[in-house]
């Protein structure tokens, strides 16, 4: 019951095997997960398959590692003590699904557009952005000059999908949907300081702890540095 009242709050029975197995050392099969699940009454509510669509992207392309496809995108939150609104930018790798870089302020200006992929080029120690797509909505911090000079001087692809299209940003979109049922749904906040300490303590958990079924239950960091290394140059 730790680890459900812990980190596995947001978990189905797949993904507490996992952690059962990994972090706790356990012999213990999927199906044996799901009976005793079922039997503590804590079996999350199965989703809704919507009917399935095509999903058409700005362009084909086969992503097979990170730093080939980011997505970025803006999500609004509300500060209930102080009746106003504040704003999260953020970058997410399609291929590792970590959020590389995020600003949450009371401005969403293209200059904090520009320096959220300024300080995702930095983290991620890329010293050639050839060949990086950076994916956006047609937002206006998105249009806006100063952000399209600065995605020219590091040298990224920007595109933009068309109006009305945002499962073309399915990567990020599906981000923000995880982030306002496992955080923004959960706290009512009555200040900035507090929104920002709640939102960064979840970005920390959502990439460094969360398990993602489509990256092998792993997290996205542990998923992310088992690639690097995997692919690093072998000593001579």
């Amino acid at each position: 019951m730790a680890l459900i009242a812990g980190d596995g709050f947001p978990y189905g029975y797949k993904k507490l095997n996992a952690c059962l197995k990994e972090d706790y050392g356990l012999k213990i099969n999927h199906k044996k997960t799901y009976r005793l699940c079922k039997e503590l009454d804590i079996l999350r509510p199965q989703r809704k398959r919507k009917p399935f669509r095509p999903v058409k992207l700005a362009k084909k392309e086969t992503i097979t590692g990170s730093n080939q496809h980011w997505q970025i995108d803006l999500k609004y939150g509300y500060i209930q003590g102080k009746k106003r609104f504040f704003f999260q930018i953020s970058v997410i790798d399609a291929f590792d699904k970590t959020i590389i870089d995020s600003h949450i302020g009371l401005t969403a200006k293209a200059i904090d557009a520009a320096r959220v992929i300024k300080n995702a080029v930095r983290k991620r120690n890329i010293k050639k952005t050839d060949g990086l797509i950076l994916r956006s909505d047609n937002g206006p911090q998105f249009r806006a000059k100063a952000f399209s000079e600065a995605m020219a001087t590091l040298g990224i692809t920007h595109e933009r999908i068309p109006v009305n299209t945002p499962n073309m940003n399915a990567y990020i979109e599906s981000f923000h949907s995880i982030l306002e049922d496992e955080c923004y749904s959960r706290h009512e906040f009555e200040t900035f300081a507090e929104a920002y300490e709640a939102i960064g303590y979840y970005l920390n958990y959502y990439n460094h702890k969360r398990r993602h079924g489509s990256i092998g239950y792993m997290a996205p960091a542990a998923f992310y540095n088992k690639h690097r290394l995997k692919n690093a140059p072998k000593a001579a």
